[in-house]
């Protein structure tokens, strides 16, 4: 996962934004906040209450209240704008309960506020450690809950755990050290006692990982490395998962490691940039994995340099392993796994319904996997343009059609199981692929090269419907600038998303006739989330622009209902 310009390495001592103030201001919420497992795992038919970052365990952001719908969408007017006092990138899910919602900020701020009215409760701000390293900007994408506690992961890669009632801290635990690269952007997951957690850093020569802590008070409870110890050369894969030929040379790979050995496994990179689907039928943990380490120069890590660029599947329990579908090997191009899980139904090979686990590329492609085995049943028709798939980075820098954002960055996709259409958020970004030796150079930025756009041609995007069960592309609405954030889909048959020019739109889930949009004066750049209170509907979005697109920032988040 990358931005486009300069990384960020940032001592968070020179920040004049007060996130060196721990503390919480304001009063509380004004009654208990509790939410029971049994909540979590329903979260998906509940038409009151948004519980997790992507709506549910299985991720499909699909929203089952249709009181807001094709027919009145046209009449949504804003409800009211909370504004943070953080003018930066704002990725945010936010989630509500009971008519409570808890939104983040860059820089791990955490707000409650009245779901109906935007009257603040509570304001919490994290004291960061000393130093923070990150790639993509100072995001955060939201909290999970669980009981009386919602959590956050940091920029100085702690787990925190907040009372949801005042804001207090109630634990903090560090996840890893940041010293090394490693930092928290991702939205956890709460379930059965646990918070699950992965780590950024995949640009930083970190060994990625998904970890599971106790949700009473922050113990480890275990660790899936993203980066085998052994076997991260996997098969000398020479096709990508649609069978096109990646051009690698194996021989001088295999060479490469027979000189320098196998013990790059520490620095090969592998982060997880989003929440993890949760399977609680099967016990079973699905993510998808980052780019490896250096990204660009392959020479520093030969091999296919598992399980980066892959989906994974581990046991909730204990974090073992039990299959993994790698989508690119030994990753060039940066063009890793970012998008989340989802987890639904769709026909396999053999035209039968069966389960299934899919994921939107930055390859442009949505990938169907059987649930169970992880064996690939279709990929989708190509989103977006694959000019120059897969051109080899030179040292003057060679064109590529699918820049280093893809394709679909990290913004969640939502699936219509009624409309059996995914919705995919896409980039069309070309780019110039530039490759340089590089060292592993101890917890600093490490790309082995650079990736820049193309002054004289166009960045755009583009909202593309997909149907899981043939894989063809049923429409597409094209954009002015390209699309990072995220797509909500509800059962009033609309599909909602925003672009980095301020306009947040719905559209007719069917056919992607634009129904109705709104200027929110800086860039829609995060997933839009919606809930019932007092029988009525709201959608509510962040309106903070985006870092690795350079959208215009704000501090705000957007509520809409029906008048």
């Amino acid at each position: 996962m990358q931005q486009i310009g300069k990384k960020l390495s940032l001592t968070l001592a020179s920040l004049a934004m007060g996130v060196l103030t721990a503390g919480v201001a304001q009063a509380d919420t004004g009654k208990a906040v509790s939410v029971s497992q049994s909540q979590l795992s329903a979260a998906a038919k509940d038409g009151n209450n948004f519980l997790h970052s992507n709506g549910s365990y299985d991720q499909s952001r699909y929203y089952p209240s249709k009181q807001i719908n094709t027919g009145n969408v046209k009449n949504l007017r804003p409800a009211f704008t909370f504004q943070t006092e953080v003018l930066e990138s704002m990725e945010t899910a936010p989630i509500v309960v009971d008519g409570v919602m808890y939104l983040t900020t860059s820089y791990n701020h955490v707000y409650a506020i009245d779901a109906v009215t935007g009257k603040q409760f509570w304001h919490y701000k994290h004291k960061m450690g000393p130093v923070t390293t990150y790639c993509c900007g100072p995001n955060n994408r939201g909290v999970a809950i669980m009981g009386g506690h919602v959590f956050m992961g940091t920029l100085d890669a702690k787990l925190v755990a907040l009372d949801a009632k005042t804001g207090k801290l109630a634990w903090e635990t560090q996840i890893a050290d940041p010293e090394l690269g490693y930092s928290e952007t991702m939205a956890p997951v709460a379930v059965n006692g646990r918070i699950l957690i992965g780590t950024n850093g995949g640009e930083y020569g970190i060994r990625g990982f998904v970890k599971s802590f106790d949700a009473k008070d922050g113990k480890l409870q275990w660790t899936f490395h993203t980066i085998p110890e052994k076997g991260h050369e996997g098969v000398w894969a020479v096709n990508d998962a649609t069978n096109r030929n990646m051009l690698r040379d194996i021989n001088a790979e295999k060479a490469q490691l027979a000189k320098q050995g196998g013990d790059f496994y520490k620095t090969l990179g592998g982060g997880v940039w989003m929440a993890p689907a949760v399977d609680l039928e099967t016990n079973t943990v699905f993510f998808v994995v980052g780019n490896p380490s250096p990204d660009l120069y392959g020479a520093e890590r030969p091999g296919d340099n598992l399980y980066t660029d892959s989906i994974v599947a581990v046991d909730l329990n204990t974090g073992n392993y039990k299959w993994h579908y790698q989508y690119i090997a030994h990753d060039v191009w940066d063009l890793d796994a970012v998008s989340p899980v989802i987890l639904t139904e769709a026909k396999g090979k053999d035209g039968k319904m069966t389960k299934v686990a899919i994921h939107a590329g930055k390859t442009g492609h949505v990938y169907v996997h059987d649930r169970n085995t992880g064996e690939l049943i279709r990929f989708s028709e190509a989103m977006v343009p694959q000019d120059g798939l897969w051109t080899l980075p030179t040292k003057e820098g060679a064109k590529m059609m699918l820049g280093a954002n893809g394709g679909v960055e990290w913004s969640p996709m939502a699936f219509n199981p009624e409309s059996r259409l995914a919705y995919a958020a896409n980039l069309l970004q070309p780019m110039t692929y530039h490759v340089e030796a590089s060292k592993y150079p101890g917890g600093k930025l490490w790309l082995g090269g650079a990736f820049k756009t193309i002054p004289s041609e166009k960045q755009t995007g583009r909202l593309s419907a997909v149907n899981i069960d043939t894989g063809k592309v049923a429409w597409k609405f094209d954009t002015d600038e390209p699309l990072i954030g995220g797509v909500l889909a509800t059962a009033g048959d609309l599909v909602f998303n925003g672009e980095a020019n301020g306009l947040f739109r719905a559209f007719d889930a069917k056919n992607g006739k634009k129904l109705w949009e709104y200027q929110t004066g800086a860039g829609v750049n995060a997933p839009a989330v919606s809930y019932s209170v007092g029988g009525k509907q709201y959608i509510a979005v962040a309106s903070g622009g985006n870092n690795q697109i350079d959208a215009k920032r704000g501090n705000s988040v957007v509520v809409f209902a029906l008048p």
